[in-house]
């Protein structure tokens, strides 16, 4: 696995009135093309860290794997930017559906739009979880906090799986979605359980991210940012707590709130 993650070059900085030379640290960009069975599947732009984690949890969050052990072999071809991964079956879904919508309905509540795929495998939570305002503060503090690569070049987003009272796993990447997936890989590769776990998120809660919280089978998203109009539509009928705005001793709960106690 390439472990670097940022590099650093010399830039030209405006400062007080006076251009000058200064060292500055830039994260890493990394293209990996994923082939499934000897086809073409996606193209993932990321920072280049646990790729297999990334893969696996992009795969599954997709509905092309339900378990590791629906994989027959898999390598990453890091030189070129290569993953290949060989199903034990044939792939069940339609590649054609993955850029496709979907109008469904959730329990008879307002119809939300989907891709195909995503009708499929998102879970409406059924987690007994709760957490206190303090302890979801203290995992945003945590989080932010224990990440060097965004300190160093605030380019990359970062997203943990914790319960209640600890960081269990965090990932950065550049791209919000891969952080995502690399934590879905990780609980997948290591059989952790996570319906009685919590998602914690630097970004915007945008509708794709509380889908890939939904798919991971979370019930609690606590995130830094705002969501959007859709994402909270989405949790209401996934019954997904959406926290946001985490920031210094507030925050803002936009579903389910019976989770956040005192």
């Amino acid at each position: 696995m390439l472990e670097n993650m940022s590099d650093k070059y010399i830039i030209t900085k405006y400062l007080n009135g006076q251009f000058q030379d200064v060292e500055d640290v830039i994260v890493n960009e990394f293209p990996l093309t994923i082939f499934v069975n000897d086809v073409e599947f996606a193209t993932m732009v990321c920072t280049p860290t646990h790729f297999e984690e990334m893969v696996v949890g992009f795969l599954a969050s997709e509905g092309v794997i339900r378990f590791y052990s629906d994989i027959h072999s898999m390598s990453i071809d890091e030189s070129r930017g290569y993953a290949y991964v060989m199903l034990k079956a044939e792939t069940t879904t339609n590649q054609q559906y993955y850029s496709k919508r979907f109008i469904g309905s959730c329990c008879g509540k307002s119809r939300q739009f989907y891709f195909h795929n995503d009708s499929r495998t998102a879970k409406t939570s059924t987690a007994k979880t709760t957490i206190t305002a303090s302890q979801a503060i203290a995992l945003m503090n945590e989080m932010q906090n224990n990440s060097q690569v965004f300190q160093e070049t605030g380019g990359v987003h970062n997203a943990a799986l914790c319960n209640p009272e600890e960081v269990l796993a965090s990932r950065t990447d550049i791209g919000r979605h891969n952080a995502l997936d690399k934590l879905f890989g990780y609980s997948i590769l290591n059989r952790v359980p996570v319906r009685d776990k919590i998602i914690v998120f630097s970004g915007r809660i945008s509708s794709e991210v509380l889908l890939k919280a939904a798919k991971i089978g979370v019930g609690i998203v606590l995130s830094k940012s705002a969501p959007t109009d859709l994402a909270i539509k989405l949790a209401k009928d996934l019954n997904i707590t959406a926290v946001g705005f985490i920031r210094g001793s507030s925050f803002n709960v936009y579903s389910c709130p019976e989770r956040i106690v005192e």
